[in-house]
């Protein structure tokens, strides 16, 4: 398994060993960001579910062509579903996912979003608890309710009108979190309006983050710098990620952030909006010398 030795921030990971050595911990909380069905089936014992939708986006502003939302979830929306299930502000919360890691991270993200900055992703998931053979069960687990008080920060977030003022500067990095086929424009799984990609952006797909043993963890540091160096990306520069939806982005945001990379944002509408539009500038094909100078 992938230790966290060499990254820059070591606390963002949990394994399951120290999962269980906290189980009895009032001061952590466990979460798992399945679905209500999966949760049902099985879980880490002491887990409560994400309420609602893993996506955590708000119900209003939806895309019109798709019917689904765009953004992310509201201050007391988000402060309701944490206070449901235990979460307090000084509280450790451990996101774990059933299937992709980007389930746990977009909790992460939204976590750091609204101030919360004691977030751990549970490294290789429910995938590797169960493969490690740790307990499980079917219980749903009961909680006190808490007080969590959101406290948005903008410095997380890139909306359009500053993409499009300041996706050419020469301090800032795109990145697009999803496949080469839907970057380069030769695929269009998200039936958007439009294909492409921001003009000068840099594709690291999300799933290179992770190994390819089973269960796929992060990769070391040496690793995740050794991709990131080899994409273009330089981690002195501001650093915008986006996908389709917001969701994707956060396991690319959390792969550099690991590293110790203290500049990176997420465009959350992502291309979910950029796509859609008439007015954003999007290049079809692989990126070129051009769009690299």
């Amino acid at each position: 398994m992938c230790a966290v030795k060499g990254y820059g921030r070591p606390d963002l990971l949990a394994d399951p060993d120290w999962l269980w050595a906290h189980r009895a911990d009032p001061n952590v909380r466990v979460v798992d960001c399945a679905t209500s069905d999966a949760y049902a089936r099985a879980h880490i014992p002491g887990a409560v579910r994400i309420p609602g939708h893993p996506w955590l986006k708000t119900e209003q502003d939806p895309l019109s062509h798709l019917n689904e939302p765009l953004h992310v979830i509201g201050p007391d929306a988000f402060a309701s579903a944490m206070g449901d299930i235990g979460v307090m502000n000084d509280t450790t919360v451990v996101a774990y996912a059933s299937e992709g890691h980007q389930w746990a991270t977009r909790l992460w993200w939204v976590l750091a979003y609204y101030g919360h900055r004691k977030a751990k992703v549970l490294n290789g998931g429910f995938h590797r608890w169960l493969m490690e053979g740790w307990p499980i069960t079917d219980a749903v687990t009961e909680v006190d309710t808490a007080a969590f008080l959101p406290q948005p920060d903008e410095s997380q977030i890139v909306r359009l009108d500053e993409l499009l003022a300041r996706y050419g500067d020469s301090g800032v990095q795109v990145v697009n979190a999803l496949g080469p086929s839907f970057y380069a424009g030769r695929s269009n799984p998200f039936d958007n309006h439009r294909v492409g990609h921001i003009p000068g952006s840099i594709n690291l797909p999300y799933t290179e983050v992770l190994t390819d043993e089973e269960p796929p963890v992060l990769k070391s540091a040496t690793d995740l710098a050794s991709l990131a160096a080899g994409a273009g990306l330089r981690p002195e520069m501001e650093t915008i990620v986006h996908c389709q939806g917001g969701i994707a982005t956060t396991l690319d945001v959390f792969a550099l952030t690991l590293l110790g990379w203290d500049r990176v944002r997420c465009y959350y509408a992502a291309m979910g909006e950029g796509a859609n539009r008439e007015d954003t500038p999007l290049v079809i094909g692989d990126r070129t010398p051009s769009e690299a100078n």
